[in-house]
């Protein structure tokens, strides 16, 4: 168990906190904790790669708690209003897809290095910015529907995109965007 695994867990934990403040309306906490949640994913990426802690697990806890943190964030913005249900199934249904596809290839006999795409990383990103905009917005009462609408459709647009992108790359079989097996 490495620092940068500790600090994952510390994230995944921080998930079930998160989402009661905003169950309760407690957008500041909550807000702050968001922020924390990011902050240690930042940071369990800097110490594994700058002192040499990467290892398989947390290859697979770090990007298991990212997932774990905005899908679980989007759900309670949504019960509670703050984003539309809409979304929330563009964002889930995406992620399902995705990795319906790569249990369904892994189970052909399908070996697939899937690395993450710039599409990825931008619908990442997206819903990274949307949801601390709800936040902020809701912490500090400021009134940003128009923006937030804004947010919703980039976030929907790089969801499908992004879809389409890990779509190619399954059918071509490769693992990377545009090679050929």
């Amino acid at each position: 168990m490495t620092l940068p695994n500790l600090i994952t867990l510390g994230r995944l934990g921080l998930v079930p906190v998160i989402l009661v403040l905003i169950g309760q309306g407690a957008w500041g906490a909550a807000l702050a904790l968001f922020v924390v949640a990011g902050a240690s994913d930042a940071l369990d990426g800097f110490l594994a790669k700058r002192f040499g802690m990467e290892s398989r697990l947390g290859a697979l806890l770090d990007p298991l708690a990212d997932k774990a943190l905005l899908v679980s964030v989007f759900v309670a913005l949504a019960t509670v209003g703050a984003l539309p249900v809409w979304l929330l199934a563009v964002v889930i249904a995406r992620d399902l897809i995705v990795i319906g596809a790569i249990l369904l290839a892994r189970l052909n006999g399908r070996r697939l290095a899937i690395r993450p795409l710039l599409i990825g990383k931008l619908n990442t990103a997206a819903q990274i910015g949307l949801a601390t905009l709800v936040l902020v917005a809701r912490a500090g009462d400021f009134p940003i529907g128009g923006a937030v609408l804004v947010g919703c459709w980039i976030v929907a647009g790089t969801s499908l995109l992004s879809l389409a992108a890990y779509g190619r790359v399954l059918r071509d079989g490769t693992g990377s965007p545009g090679a050929r097996p």
